[in-house]
């Protein structure tokens, strides 16, 4: 694990908020990866990069339909496709990077571009209780749904996202109640 899960998860936390905001204006960013988050000194997160976010909402199409933009390991199903992307593409994205916070591995690996798309499209990750740097199951639950093939079965709002993990962290916080 990267981190221990407290930081992971205010981590997740941060992000969430961040593509809550951007996808209740409207924008995808489209190229959610480790390199896109920041994490400052003070412990705050922000998310980089948003040169090729598209407004869901805008009339005009600043790219071609059919085309893939994004960083390959971290592309939802429907960017490799060519279909319409949504906040559920953002969500896909993140859940990659929770994966990779807990693993220090990508869930989607290998040697060629093609190959790396093909697992993506059709392969489910290696179970994260398998691989070294293990979460809780709450926690794998959250990355697992996070990175569903189809949108459908992943978190709508990256709001309904932010709920679960926010449980998580309020869960984790040692209690701190008198003892007799």
């Amino acid at each position: 694990m990267i981190g221990d899960e407290q930081s992971i998860v205010s981590i997740l936390i941060q992000v969430a908020e961040g593509l809550d905001f951007a996808h209740e204006r409207g924008i995808v960013h489209r190229d959610i990866k480790p390199s896109n988050i920041r994490l400052l000194e003070d412990g705050t997160v922000k998310i980089m990069d948003f040169g090729i976010a598209k407004s869901v909402l805008a009339a005009s199409k600043l790219t071609q339909t059919g085309i893939a933009l994004g960083t390959a390991g971290y592309l939802a199903p429907e960017q490799i496709q060519g279909r319409p992307v949504d906040a559920r593409t953002d969500i896909f994205a993140l859940g990659v990077v929770a994966y990779e916070l807990v693993t220090g591995k990508r869930p989607f690996e290998s040697a060629t571009l093609s190959n790396v798309l093909y697992k993506i499209l059709n392969e489910e990750p290696p179970s994260l209780d398998e691989v070294e740097g293990s979460c809780t199951e709450r926690l794998a639950a959250v990355i697992r749904r996070c990175m569903a093939k189809e949108p459908a079965d992943r978190y709508q709002k990256a709001a309904d996202m932010l709920s679960e993990l926010r449980q998580i962290a309020a869960d984790s916080v040692p209690d701190s109640g008198t003892t007799k």
